[in-house]
């Protein structure tokens, strides 16, 4: 039969949605889960090191999250909260924007903190979705350096000021960011990422797991809601993804010395299994990718996953649960069963949440 949406559907009490990130990154607490008895322990992050196997190839996404939230105000006084998306061209942006259901074509708000830019309704795409056009033109990076602020995810509760109160806004944009975050365009975290501090790193190359880096600008294809009631009518937003060529041969050496694959969170896992769908070795590579990982799904490049407690419903639940069945559904319950451990122990769940490494 085929999945419905409904099956990766969970009680959660938001009680145990992560408002703020752990007191230091490593000491978030680690579920480990065996994919083939269904066993779990409990750590905390700094330990991964010891539980992972010395050779072990880890693979890291180094996107940098850009401050791709901004507020604009219409002529009449209202507020608009926007989400940058991406810079179609020169002076033309896709953007996401919330309570904009009342705006015309054409119409121009001001951005609040942009040094008086205004953005023009060009195009409604649907969905929220716009194309917008900037006056005067100026590069998207510098517009939202001045203006712009972490895209936190909504069910992590901030002021809906622009300004918010002090300090606020500089904590989110340190700790809402890898320590390895490299190359700018995401508009989401890499959230399992998070973790990771320059000592478990050191640790990590001490026992010999190596590193390898990919690239995937963690957009609405990550985190946009699932709304078909069938898992194979949902549709996901291309993304854009790199593999570069010294990760390409890390990947095929440690494949052909029979080494695993760790890959650090579902964005690395689409990268990985994308590259793999076209062909037998791994190469160099970049474009985009709209891959859609649920079960039966399998895994052709990935033999273990360091990821955190996700959404109900979501891409990254059911991506996960594939992982767990690799080619079957058993993943589903076995997935649900530990999410429900995790809730009743005390887990943290979401983007500033604990995380998982499932082997």
């Amino acid at each position: 039969m085929p999945l419905t949406t409904a099956e990766f559907d969970y009680p959660l009490d938001p009680g145990c949605i992560a408002q703020q990130p752990a007191g230091q990154r490593d000491q978030s607490r680690l579920m480990a889960l065996s994919r083939r008895t269904g066993r779990r322990g409990h750590h905390v992050f700094a330990e991964l090191p010891s539980l992972l196997r010395p050779g072990d190839l880890m693979v890291m996404n180094d996107t940098r999250v850009i401050p791709a939230r901004f507020f604009c105000r219409r002529r009449t006084g209202g507020k608009i909260e926007g989400l940058f998306l991406r810079e179609q061209s020169p002076g033309r942006w896709r953007v996401l924007l919330r309570h904009a259901g009342r705006c015309r074509l054409g119409e121009a708000i001001t951005l609040i903190g942009g040094d008086d830019v205004a953005l023009e309704l060009l195009e409604s795409e649907g969905e929220g979705r716009w194309l917008v056009g900037v006056d005067p033109p100026r590069a998207a990076a510098d517009v939202l350096a001045e203006a712009g602020r972490t895209p936190l995810p909504p069910y992590i509760r901030r002021s809906n000021d622009a300004a918010g109160p002090p300090g606020e806004e500089q904590a989110d944009r340190r700790r809402y960011q890898t320590v390895y975050a490299a190359r700018d365009g995401a508009i989401a975290a890499p959230t399992a990422g998070l973790h990771f501090t320059e000592a478990v790193l050191a640790e990590l190359n001490r026992r010999g797991v190596a590193v390898a880096r990919v690239t995937l600008h963690v957009g609405l294809g990550t985190f946009a809601p699932v709304k078909a009631e069938l898992l194979a009518d949902h549709q996901m937003h291309s993304e854009w993804y790199e593999l570069p060529a010294s990760s390409a041969d890390a990947l095929n050496a440690a494949r052909a010395d029979g080494r695993r694959v760790v890959a650090v969170g579902t964005t690395s896992v689409r990268v990985l299994e994308t590259a793999a769908a076209s062909g037998d070795v791994f190469a160099a590579q970049a474009g985009w990718t709209d891959l859609f990982l649920y079960p039966p799904a399998r895994f052709e490049a990935v033999d273990a996953l360091i990821t955190n407690f996700h959404l109900p419903r979501s891409t990254l639940l059911m991506l996960v649960a594939a992982f767990c069945s690799p080619g079957g559904t058993a993943g589903v319950g076995l997935i649900l069963d530990a999410y429900a451990e995790a809730a009743r122990t005390g887990y943290r769940f979401y983007s500033y949440g604990d995380a998982m490494l499932i082997e």
